[in-house]
């Protein structure tokens, strides 16, 4: 296509929607509804996935040494678990260190722990990490069966229900936000038809005198572009601004815990440029499906 045919394109479309005032305006609510909607979830569901990724990658896997061990043992234990492929990670924890862990953990109750300073009862502990995290019951089946271990903690059964709970929110988020958009194509789609019914005697005569089909689609195809954009900016504001309010209020609150919010930035620039991306292609696709069929004159 030759820039000038693009730009006589361009200005035509821009004519279009001033035109059909009423109907642009029907279109891009329409899309700024939807997109609301979809921007809502969308929110919610990246932030759930992050914190059920930080959850995931919490987890980890405890190996408890014989009491016996020696170093030469202990090096050889370690050895021994690397070479495993799934594990990402070995940190070694004296039984001090575990001790000092313990007492820490309970605050101002931990100082009756103190008595095992003395004579420390806890085991030497390897910390295992996974590449990945679904990978870690694996990884535990096969430490408890090396030599001088003497026991294997990572949260049995506790950590399957994580992974399980995790799975099933993740594929409801994804569900509902398919479902969303596929009701707001639909939507939208129907708002464009009618915005284009009304136009189907100007596009019959573009046909009758000659016009090529790319030639009618370009206006129509710009049109959807420019309504998809539009419709997008409002719930882009709306959605940063509620979400830039409830960072400040909430975060301060969750600091120290797992249960993190993503922060505003980049996170504001990921949701723009999705909901952008979404609201052009709904747009484009609702502006070609209507008018193909009134193509065939």
């Amino acid at each position: 296509m030759k820039l000038n045919t693009f730009f006589r394109h361009l200005r035509e479309s821009a004519k279009n929607l001033g035109r059909n005032g009423w109907m642009t305006f029907a279109s891009v609510s329409a899309v700024t509804v939807t997109l609301l909607l979809v921007g809502v979830f969308l929110v919610i569901m990246m932030n759930l996935n992050s914190m059920a990724t930080s959850l995931e990658k919490d987890v980890r896997i405890s190996v408890h040494m014989e009491l016996t061990s020696t170093q030469e043992q202990q090096d050889a234990l370690k050895a021994e678990i690397v070479k495993i492929p799934e594990v990402g990670d070995v940190t070694f924890s004296s039984k001090d260190e575990e001790l000092d862990n313990m007492i820490n953990s309970f605050g101002e109750d931990g100082k009756i722990f103190a008595l095992y300073e003395q004579s420390n009862p806890l085991h030497d502990v390897f910390v295992v990490k996974t590449k990945e995290p679904q990978a870690i019951m694996k990884v535990a089946e096969q430490i408890e069966k090396m030599e001088n271990v003497y026991s294997v903690n990572y949260g049995k059964g506790k950590v399957e229900k994580i992974f399980s709970s995790v799975g099933v929110s993740r594929n409801i988020g994804i569900g509902l936000i398919v479902g969303l958009l596929f009701t707001a194509m639909f939507l939208i789609s129907n708002t464009i038809k009618i915005t284009i019914f009304a136009r189907q005697r100007e596009i019959e005569i573009m046909k009758l005198v000659g016009a090529t089909n790319s030639f009618i689609r370009w206006p129509f195809f710009l049109e959807g572009l420019f309504l998809g954009i539009l419709g997008s900016i409002i719930p882009i504001g709306i959605i940063l601004g509620f979400y830039n309010f409830l960072y400040n209020l909430i975060q301060p609150q969750l600091n120290g815990t797992f249960l993190e919010l993503l922060s505003f930035n980049p996170f504001a620039f990921q949701v723009t440029g999705l909901l952008l991306l979404v609201g052009a292609f709904i747009g484009v696709w609702g502006s070609l499906m209507s008018v193909r069929k009134f193509l065939k004159v």
